[in-house]
């Protein structure tokens, strides 16, 4: 949905994009990468308004930031 702006589920292209953020203590829609809010990674959503499905991105910047948090691990 991020790249093609149509949902893969339903075709739809109403599709809406919340930006992720990060609040007061760490709050919003992010990944904590180390023990500040200054580690924080915004998680941008993806939301198709036919059928409700959600696809979750983050910035191609911030993926070597989430590599080396330690709660990390494949």
């Amino acid at each position: 949905m991020k790249n093609t702006k149509i949902c893969p589920k339903c075709n739809s292209s109403d599709i809406l994009i919340v930006d992720g953020y990060t609040g007061a203590y760490g709050s919003g829609n992010n990944i904590m990468t180390g023990a500040t809010i200054f580690s924080a990674v915004n998680v941008n959503r993806y939301i198709c308004c036919s059928c409700g499905y959600t696809e979750e991105w983050i910035n191609q910047e911030d993926i070597e930031k989430v590599k080396k948090a330690k709660r990390a691990h494949r």
